[in-house]
């Protein structure tokens, strides 16, 4: 019986796993070093902040891999030997494959700064983060302040666990205003805003020099590079972004890049291994997307069409449309299709930006300058039916249409009837249009998706 043998047991190690057992009966083993069992990696922050227990992000009972014979096996891969087809492991175990898929993930970047490996120091990717996290900082009296660097999604989510607790927090982040590489400039400053509303501590527009220790080996302060001041903290979070996870492949026949390279159909150069999710890194990027994209729905998606062509249905990996949703402490934000920053911006893209008088709200609306053919929408505390833009986005809509059934598109039509028309009097003042909102039946709209 063939051995599909899958490294990493996340969210695309799982999803082909249960996909492959869905269309045949071959043998599947997931290796993974770091649980037992799968569980939802976005949900760690809710565990630290008390919402739910870990056990409660584990989708699968314990009895679902023997009953749909899955086999897990707890170990680390020091090498993978791709002539012999086995993986060897840390304590000298080997394994034999017949096709081999490495959906090992990311790890936190580290950027060699002194102190980054002292204790007290920790990103927050792992379940380890997670236990490192609780016996550093479980309350105020013990950790007294917390210094984050980076400012990306994962340090905001530290940022709102460890506010959470009460406890103070310093936030390094190297761009003048948080996040502006992805998100346009208005709704940036706006999130900027938002964070110090909430009592953190942000620092724009400067890097770490340096992690300082105490005499046990526990951080004690930082040193910003740019004004020499120190900040005594004991907790560092490292959240500078992530990389893939695949050092332990490099001394191998893969060829990597940043990532581990693959075609459309997530194949690598060498037959009967694959990668998907984080680590897998597209030799040619597909449309506007990175070649490498740390995306839960992407990881899941790439799973289910690995799945098909390891069961004998060769299929390309084709992820559609472009959309994310995160949250900002009490915004949630959401992105369908494409709205650039100013850095990355097309010259022939045009913005439309509108923000409620609260300062918690936002849209931001890209369309064609030419054509005013749409091209993508930033939501900040409305919530969006994906369903509908993603159609919108397949039947190439102008931005006229979008303003004006923009309300059906909404999760609760009436809170954005309340906004509408000043919605569209701005969009009308500014561009001397005279847009009418218009209203389909809901249930027609769904009829075609």
């Amino acid at each position: 019986m063939e051995h599909i043998v899958i490294i990493g047991n996340g969210i695309s190690g799982v999803t082909l796993a249960r996909h492959i057992r869905k269309n045949s009966d071959k043998e599947i083993t997931i290796v993974s070093a770091e649980t037992d069992y799968f569980f939802s990696r976005t949900a760690l922050m809710y565990i630290y902040m008390g919402h739910m227990k870990f056990e409660h992000t584990q989708p699968y009972e314990s009895w679902f891999w023997k009953k749909n014979r899955i086999n897990l096996k707890k170990g680390y891969v020091e090498k993978v030997d791709t002539s012999n087809k086995q993986l060897v492991f840390s304590n000298g175990e080997k394994l034999s494959y017949d096709k081999l898929v490495l959906a090992t993930g990311s790890k936190p970047n580290k950027f060699g700064w002194p102190g980054q490996d002292l204790k007290g120091v920790m990103g927050m990717y792992h379940k380890q983060d997670l236990e490192n996290l609780e016996t550093h900082a479980p309350n105020n009296k013990v950790c007294k302040r917390a210094v984050i660097v980076g400012g990306g999604l994962i340090g905001i989510e530290l940022a709102e666990m460890l506010h959470s607790r009460n406890i103070p927090v310093t936030f390094l982040v190297r761009e003048t205003s948080f996040w502006n590489g992805v998100l346009p400039s208005r709704e940036s400053e706006m999130i900027n805003r938002h964070i110090k509303n909430n009592h953190i501590d942000l620092r724009l527009g400067v890097n770490l020099k340096e992690i300082k220790s105490d005499e046990n080996g526990h951080c004690y302060s930082v040193v910003i590079a740019e004004t020499g001041e120190e900040i005594e903290c004991d907790v560092v979070g490292l959240t500078a972004g992530v990389s893939p996870n695949i050092n332990f492949i490099k001394d191998s026949e893969i060829e990597t890049n940043r990532g581990v390279l693959v075609n459309r159909f997530l194949e690598t150069n060498i037959k009967d291994v694959y990668a998907i999710g984080d680590c897998a890194e597209q030799r040619e990027a597909i449309g506007n997307r990175r070649p490498i994209e740390a995306v839960w729905y992407t990881g899941r998606m790439m799973g289910e069409t690995l799945a098909q062509t390891i069961c004998g249905n060769r299929i390309e990996y084709k992820p559609g449309h472009w959309f994310n949703s995160a949250k900002f402490f009490d915004i949630e934000y959401q992105t369908y299709g494409w709205v650039f920053s100013e850095r990355h911006k097309k010259d022939n893209e045009l913005h439309f930006h509108w923000k409620h008088k609260d300062d918690t709200k936002c849209i931001t609306i890209a369309y064609d300058k030419e054509s005013n053919k749409f091209l993508g929408i930033n939501t900040f505390g409305i919530r969006m039916r994906h369903e509908l833009f993603d159609q919108w986005l397949t039947e190439q809509r102008d931005v006229y249409h979008i303003l004006e059934y923009l309300a059906d598109a909404n999760f609760d039509p009436e809170f954005y009837r309340a906004y509408e028309k000043e919605i569209i009097a701005k969009f009308n003042k500014e561009n001397n249009t005279n847009i009418q909102p218009k209203k389909k039946s809901w249930k027609r709209i769904f009829s075609r998706v």
